[in-house]
């Protein structure tokens, strides 16, 4: 029986991109800067790259958060100074924490089950203002953040940091649901742990794990999980 959930936050429980979205353009506004749905995206291509190099461990995240305006603004030509953007940018997201529909319900549910646990690569700060804005903080057992461990996603270290801080765990018993293939996924196999991809508009055509579209089919699918 599965009873200990580790969820992903953004874009498993959280609805990030409209936080990232809303954030930037209120910064770029913010410093005079022109915004355009193309800047919106360019941005998101360029953070999601970043991101996945820090998964390799090619990049820091104190130097993420800055290379991902200077890469934008080097293209756009844009002038301002990249250091002050992206402590807007952070306070900017630190105020949006939008849970999906149907979220809070799927926890509540989750926890009658057994224990809830949160495992999320993001900043101290933003994750846990947000965590308390959308109320998912009150409804779980434990957060995980990868700063404040100083490991993160897909590291062996951040997996085995988790386990070693949850009360009586059992691997066996444990069930990791999140969207992403290269850090949660991979995070989650390093020890062992069952894990299941959130993927609303489905898994790609060459995953061959275990994948819902909704919280409703992960309830039906822990149900069946040995």
């Amino acid at each position: 029986m599965k009873d200990v959930f580790l969820l992903d936050a953004d874009e498993t429980l959280l609805d990030f991109c409209k936080a990232e979205r809303e954030s930037l353009v209120q910064t770029l506004y913010d410093h005079g800067l022109p915004v355009s749905d193309e800047v919106c995206a360019r941005y998101h291509e360029i953070n999601d790259s970043l991101w996945k190099a820090l998964e390799r461990k090619e990049i820091t995240r104190e130097r993420l958060v800055v290379k991902r305006f200077e890469l934008l603004f080097e293209e756009y030509g844009y002038t301002a100074d990249c250091n002050a953007v992206a402590e807007d940018f952070f306070e900017g997201i630190s105020l949006r924490g939008y849970l999906f529909e149907g979220a809070e319900a799927f926890l509540r549910r989750l926890k009658e089950r057994g224990r809830v646990y949160i495992v999320t690569n993001g900043a101290v700060y933003t994750q846990k203002r947000r965590f308390a804005r959308s109320g998912i903080d009150v409804l779980c057992d434990g957060v995980f953040i990868s700063e404040e461990i100083g490991v993160y996603k897909p590291s062996k270290g951040y997996a085995e940091y988790v386990e070693a801080h949850i009360p009586d765990y059992q691997r066996n018993r444990a069930v990791w649901l999140g969207d992403g293939l290269t850090s949660d996924m991979a995070c989650a196999k390093t020890v062992g742990i069952d894990f299941v991809l959130y993927a609303p508009q489905g898994a790609p055509s060459d995953y061959r794990g275990k994948s819902v579209r909704s919280y409703e089919e992960f309830i039906k699918l822990i149900e069946a999980l040995p």
